[in-house]
């Protein structure tokens, strides 16, 4: 029998893939759990195992300690937590929001007595409770919460603190899956190229993951902005190359033109800062 003595009291609310992992990670670890999820069956397994099925939200807050939200979406928490009294307690938001919901939900909880912290997950549920895995969260908002809570917090991935500022969690998570997305498209453009040709694509995949790595930390430093190793009118020229044979490979295009009619419109404007041009789109457009 797994030893639970002074381990925080868990609620969860909130029982999709992520939940799921999330609370397996927690009871093997000792901590005890109550869950509540809208679709009462998910509950099930989890019973089994030793967590405690709480019948609503309301009896799940009050069974806790500690009180993570893992539900599908910003309006999903308000609508669990309407009309439940919070006061005193502390809140884990581990809902995918944006920082506007973040900051918004952060004065909601605390107007009804709650400390509250706002958290961004870089994992997926394999990765939970599998340190080797590189998995880990963000987290901002109270730090006095998150100080109280860290060891419990740490049980399914890393926790990293990254301000007071409730939004910055999400704004943390949301910039790193922005430039994920960005990386899988040039990706998925650059393996579309090979693809038909008599390419040996392990060796292909090798040099790819070499050559990104490679030429992640030189934009790092650069923050975005062009200098003389890495001149943008030579950049911009070279690009019509990248078109050519993207044509006569018979690719489109389609995950490339938006970055270069960035390049483009910083060359038209004599600005060497693409950050700068994105956050002031009217500007030169």
């Amino acid at each position: 029998m797994t030893d639970t003595t002074g381990k925080t009291r868990i609620s969860l609310l909130g029982l999709g893939a992520m939940g799921t992992a999330l609370a397996r990670t927690w009871l093997a670890a000792g901590h005890p759990l109550t869950v509540w999820n809208r679709t009462a069956a998910k509950a099930a397994a989890l019973a089994g195992e030793g967590a405690a099925v709480a019948a609503s939200p309301a009896e799940a807050v009050a069974a806790g300690d500690l009180v993570v939200l893992c539900l599908l979406d910003d309006a999903s928490v308000g609508q669990a937590l309407d009309g439940v009294d919070l006061a005193g307690r502390d809140l884990v938001n581990l809902t995918t929001g944006t920082p506007a919901e973040g900051r918004s939900r952060a004065a909601w909880a605390e107007a009804r007595g709650a400390r509250f912290v706002d958290a961004g997950i870089m994992a997926v549920p394999p990765m939970i409770g599998v340190p080797e895995s590189g998995g880990y969260v963000f987290y901002s908002g109270s730090r006095e919460a998150f100080e109280a809570h860290r060891a419990a917090l740490e049980v399914p991935a890393g926790a990293r603190f990254v301000g007071t500022d409730p939004g910055f969690a999400a704004l943390h998570d949301v910039a790193l899956l922005s430039a994920m997305s960005g990386l899988f498209a040039g990706m998925t453009h650059a393996y579309a190229l090979v693809r038909d040709e008599k390419v040996d694509m392990e060796g292909f995949a090798g040099l790819l993951t070499e050559w990104l790595a490679a030429m992640a930390p030189f934009y790092v430093a650069s923050g975005g902005a062009a200098s003389e190793d890495a001149n943008l009118e030579m950049q911009a020229a070279g690009n019509r190359t990248l078109l050519r044979t993207a044509a006569e490979q018979g690719v489109g295009s389609e995950l490339l033109d938006p970055y270069f009619r960035l390049m483009d419109r910083q060359v038209a404007a004599g600005e060497p800062d693409a950050v700068a041009l994105l956050r002031h789109p009217a500007d030169g457009a």
